[in-house]
């Protein structure tokens, strides 16, 4: 039986079912090689073919010479450069990134049937023409739109067209274009977009009021730009609704009356930027109650009133800029508690005070400080020059006494030092204090703010240190209307800034840390320079008791544009090396005992002199007037219309015919490289 049972048993184990488990493997194999080949077709997205219509109709409304289009009908439109597609079966089109492309044309009407866009990203191109009609409405899946720094123009197409009251909007940025009209308060779109966190319509043209209803309908707002614009009227209270608010931006507009209090209920504001409006009121205590406030910007409005006494409650504050005001008293004590100021501008203000009362050693990351043009008295606060991080400094117009003091030297960053206009002393031996300031680029003693210089007017005696030549970045220099005397020494032409174009292009020519003014013979229009390039580089050293020659030196400055030397004792001939400046634009050498003619440039006045020989005429030279060369009896000939015939002088000698000669053609040539446009645009800054 054993053995039987055995026997019954074998068939189950025997060979001849192994190619059954063959071809399970082999359809197993094949399953997977099926399912894989599925997963693979729909991980990669095909292209919606109605897309790709839309997009290459796109394409064919713009170009670019500098990064084009390169988009193949031959590979699939979700592969395009700037394109992405979702995962889905129809991969339809959910963002075109194109930034940064140089593009130019106009936006299609196409692209609004790409319903599935969610991403709109065309910022930084050339782009222009209004917006289509229906736009917004049309892309009732957009998220993020961003077309900012373009030419787009006309009117917001914010006209409901779609049958959704409920937008997934979440960033629109729109600034920098040529848009206008109003953003009115009944617009469906935006009041369907609860979803918006950024709405940025900066640098445009629009009109009208601030609208009022964006923090009612999207309670998730943060961002708020309206700034740049021609928004008008008040800011509503409504804006104090937007409990998640942290940026409110709406200076350079048109708005008028008080800033609403409600505003300071946003507890998670950081910047409010309110500047040049038409603002009034004071600001009001509660304003320290938002305390995640970093920037305060209100300056170039008429606000009254005191600084809030409790102003150092706002400890996380960077920036406060209230310039430009009617603010009176005297600054709070508490201002000092801001430890975190990096810039504090408080100018043109009717603030009054002691400023050593103020503990300025506690801000330690200023770097700007602007007090100008206010009524602080007393000695120049020291304090101020324990923080080492300044790099500008303007106490310009105030009341100041007593003398700068030495500390000012150890400020190792400091470009900028304006104290024109106050009461100091000793101010001879505060430049040589100023002259261990190795990056001092723009210091102003001068005696009236709106006519700041360097040091003129201050009633300086002594010789010029010749250490002056030494400043590397040195290219502007006012030592007029002082009591200067000696001779100009030769270390001082050793200026390497003006010593060639390619070194004075070399300097740094950045924005300047506070702008400079400067009224032309107090004339009440002034100019107002924020960057060095646009800076003239000049010397002025007219109205002082400087005697001697002019050195030969001199001709080494050949990126110098204006040399102003008048109302001297100079005396000797005019350097034939003057012809080497090939950039002159002006000079006034009148008023000197200067003898041989030099003629060239835009600007030539040589009144009351010793100078002889006949006026060039033709160029530029017939437009001087006639006063330029006044006083000067042995002159003749051009615009003085007296005869050069037989002229009563000595025998030149042979020497002295061939270096007038030479003077004569060196100084026509010169003449014909400068034209009438040079004449403008030496008007334009001082006369």
């Amino acid at each position: 039986m054993r053995s039987k049972a055995k026997g019954l048993l074998r068939p189950l184990t025997t060979k001849p079912l192994q190619p059954v488990s063959c071809h399970i493997h082999l359809f197993c194999l094949l399953c997977v090689l099926i399912l894989s080949a599925l997963f693979l077709t729909l991980s990669e997205a095909v292209c919606n073919s109605q897309d790709q219509e839309s997009l290459l109709w796109f394409s064919g409304n713009v170009s670019s010479s500098v990064s084009p289009l390169n988009w193949n009908l031959s590979i699939d439109c979700c592969s395009w450069e700037g394109i992405k597609c979702d995962d889905t079966s129809e991969s339809d089109v959910t963002a075109i990134s194109l930034p940064l492309r140089r593009l130019s044309g106009n936006l299609s009407w196409s692209v609004q049937n790409l319903h599935r866009l969610s991403h709109l990203d065309l910022s930084h191109n050339l782009l222009s023409g209004p917006l289509p009609p229906g736009f917004f409405s049309a892309l009732d899946h957009l998220m993020v739109l961003n077309l900012s720094y373009n030419s787009f123009s006309g009117e917001l197409p914010l006209e409901h067209g779609s049958n959704k009251f409920f937008f997934p909007i979440q960033t629109i940025d729109l600034s920098s274009n040529l848009l206008q009209g109003q953003i009115l308060n009944t617009s469906i779109y935006l009041l369907g977009a609860f979803s918006l966190i950024s709405f940025n319509v900066s640098n445009n043209s629009f009109t009208g009021p601030i609208p009022s209803f964006m923090c009612m309908s999207s309670p998730q707002l943060s961002h708020l730009d309206f700034s740049y614009n021609d928004f008008a009227g008040r800011i509503s209270r409504g804006q104090g609704r937007c409990l998640n608010l942290s940026v409110l931006r709406a200076g350079f507009n048109n708005i008028s009356g008080e800033i609403p209090v409600e505003i300071y209920n946003l507890s998670e504001l950081e910047e409010l930027f309110l500047p040049a409006n038409h603002l009034t009121g004071k600001i009001d205590n509660s304003i320290t109650r938002l305390k995640k406030l970093t920037l305060l910007e209100l300056y170039f409005n008429h606000l009254e009133g005191e600084i809030p006494k409790d102003i150092g409650h706002l400890s996380s504050l960077q920036s406060l800029q209230l310039h430009v005001n009617n603010i009176t008293g005297t600054v709070p004590l508490s201002l000092t508690n801001c430890t975190k100021l990096v810039k504090l501008n408080l100018r043109i203000n009717r603030l009054i005070g002691n400023l050593t009362e103020l503990e300025f050693s506690q801000l330690q990351r200023l770097k700007i400080l602007d007090l100008g043009n206010n009524s602080f008295t007393g000695d120049v606060p020291e304090k101020v020059f324990s923080c080492k991080s300044l790099t500008a400094i303007r106490f310009a117009g105030n009341k100041l006494t007593g003398q700068i003091p030495p500390q000012v030297k150890e400020l190792e960053s400091l470009t900028f030092l304006a104290f024109s206009d106050n009461i100091l002393t000793n101010i001879t031996g505060a430049l040589s204090i100023l002259q261990r300031c190795r990056k001092l680029s723009i210091l102003m003693l001068a005696r009236n703010f709106y006519d700041e210089t360097f040091p003129s007017n201050n009633g300086l005696v002594g010789s010029i240190p010749g250490w002056l030549g030494t400043l590397p970045n040195l290219s502007y220099i006012d030592l007029s209307r002082n009591l200067l005397t000696g001779e100009l020494p030769k270390e001082f032409f050793h200026l390497k800034a003006l010593m060639s174009e390619k070194a004075y292009e070399a300097t740094e020519k950045n924005y300047l840390p506070l702008p400079i003014f400067i009224s032309p013979n107090n004339i009440i229009i002034s100019q107002q320079y924020n960057q060095m390039y646009n800076f003239p580089s000049a010397i002025y050293m007219e109205r002082n008791n400087l005697t001697g020659s002019i050195p030969v030196e001199i001709g080494q400055l050949k990126a110098l544009q204006v040399l102003e030397l008048h109302g001297n004792n100079f005396s000797g001939r005019i350097p034939d090396e003057l012809s080497n400046l090939t950039n002159l634009e002006r000079m006034d050498v009148s008023n000197n005992n200067l003898s041989v003619l030099l003629h060239f440039m835009s600007y030539f006045n040589v009144a009351n002199n010793s100078l002889e020989g006949p006026i060039p005429t033709g160029s530029q030279f017939d437009t001087f007037p006639k006063s330029y060369f006044e006083g000067n009896p042995l002159l003749c000939g051009g615009v003085l219309m007296t005869s050069c015939t037989a002229p009563r002088r000595e025998p030149a000698t042979t020497t002295e015919d061939d270096e007038l000669k030479r003077t004569l053609v060196v100084g026509s040539a010169i003449g014909y490289i400068f034209g009438f446009s040079s004449i403008l645009f030496v008007c334009a800054w001082r006369v």
